[in-house]
């Protein structure tokens, strides 16, 4: 059964909103986009509340340390997807971005089923999602491309590349020097990632 607490709920709440920003994005309406910014805006604050309350009240749990990173991998893959059929992003630098995610979810899952732990996102895998948040929310709030949003998108699409690589090669450390002793493979891969 799931805990609920409000981290968890709130993480939920972020799942529920995917659907309305990306109708909110793909309305034909002058008030489309400023709803959909505020809808993103919503969620994306929701995630760092929800991580906030978790870690200072000891909320933490299994559920949300597995549902929270794909909340905002929902948030930031229907947007990307959106934003691409709306002609304001290229299809590669959202398939860069939904391959890495995708990537790293499957592992995620891999190691937490294999080793019996949840690992938590590293640091620069938080920064990897504030950049996204940031050139997501600059793609639906500004029409056209300044040069600030071009470096942005190039900014985004380097550091989500780097901390997939951070990923896979800090788990593969963790997991390679735990190998020898089993019994501290899950502290390995969580203290790597």
């Amino acid at each position: 059964m799931v805990p609920i607490n409000v981290p968890n709920i709130l993480t939920v709440i972020r799942i529920l909103l995917v659907p309305v920003l990306v109708v909110a994005l793909l309305e034909k309406t002058g008030s489309g986009d400023l709803f959909a910014a505020i809808v993103f805006v919503v969620a994306s604050v929701t995630d760092a509340i929800d991580g906030y309350l978790a870690r200072s009240r000891n909320w933490v749990t299994t559920f949300g340390k597995l549902m929270d990173p794909i909340a905002d991998k929902l948030l930031i893959v229907a947007a990307l997807i959106a934003l691409v059929s709306l002609g304001r992003l290229e299809a590669w630098v959202a398939m860069v971005i939904i391959a890495r995610e995708f990537a790293v979810t499957v592992l995620r899952v891999a190691v937490g089923t294999q080793q019996g732990t949840v690992i938590s996102a590293s640091v620069l895998g938080k920064l990897k999602t504030a950049v996204q948040v940031a050139m997501v929310l600059a793609l639906i709030a500004v029409h056209g491309r300044p040069l600030w949003l071009e470096l942005l998108i190039y900014l985004t699409v380097a550091i989500t590349v780097l901390s997939g690589a951070d990923y896979f090669f800090g788990l593969r450390r963790g997991l390679g020097k735990s190998r020898p002793d089993q019994g501290t493979a899950s502290s390995q891969a969580r203290r790597v990632v």
